[in-house]
């Protein structure tokens, strides 16, 4: 699937495995040479994220300068001429909302470091960010209100990101779009049935919002209990 999509830049989250152990075939896919992966020290088989490239960035940097959660390998940001890319997978807010407290310090610290990086250039932000924003973004949005992925504070978190000049470039495109879904448990037949949540997202910086061709979810490829999605930009 990624030959015959081609992107110019490949962004993977919950990778799940070491620098070292990396699978020749992902070490060998045509067209994107130039590879980062950042995986959690001392975790094995836990969180961890990498960005693929055509072609070779001006400058890669792990992590957002939060010692809490750096060593999780949680976001690697690539810079090119005219914009960054941030490959990211947000913590879960575990279940019984154990984590969530951990979580909304994660949100703030990462849409400060987002904020530096707009004041630089613009960014497109690109990841699991575990979170159905609106009602609109999973399939029981009444059962789940306590739930990790839907809480208030999460879904504030994400209209914090908004309100700080950040564009969720998927709703922008189609904001009446309905069973519009990028994650389904395995259980209980949940993707063919459709019930699921959107939990991946490409994230602009609005000023840079009129270079957003299209945004696509690719709910057709298997191999995850997610799916790929496709950020088009002209840039």
């Amino acid at each position: 699937w990624v030959q015959e999509e081609a992107p110019d830049v490949l962004c993977l989250q919950e990778t799940k495995c070491s620098v070292s152990a990396v699978p020749p075939e992902i070490r060998g896919l045509p067209g994107l040479p130039h590879q980062f992966w950042s995986s959690a020290k001392d975790r094995p088989g836990y969180s961890g994220v990498g960005l693929l490239a055509r072609t070779e960035p001006l400058n890669v940097t792990y992590g957002i300068g939060d010692p809490e959660h750096d060593p999780d390998g949680r976001v690697l940001t690539a810079e090119f001429p005219s914009l960054f890319i941030v490959c990211a997978y947000v913590p879960n807010s575990g279940r019984g909302l154990t984590r969530l407290e951990p979580r909304q310090r994660f949100d703030a610290a990462f849409l400060s470091f987002l904020r530096g990086l707009d004041a630089q250039k613009p960014v497109l932000l690109c990841g699991d960010l575990n979170v159905a924003h609106g009602e609109i973004d999973l399939c029981h949005p009444r059962a789940n209100r306590a739930n990790p992925g839907f809480t208030p504070q999460e879904r504030r978190g994400f209209s914090q990101l908004l309100e700080a000049g950040f564009v969720d470039s998927f709703r922008h495109l189609y904001p009446e779009a309905r069973g519009a879904f990028t994650f389904w448990t395995y259980l209980g037949g949940a993707r063919a049935r459709n019930v699921g949540w959107r939990l991946d997202y490409a994230v602009v910086s609005r000023r840079i919002l009129g270079d957003v061709c299209d945004c696509k979810i690719r709910n057709k490829v298997g191999g995850s209990d997610h799916c790929p999605i496709t950020a088009l930009l002209a840039v």
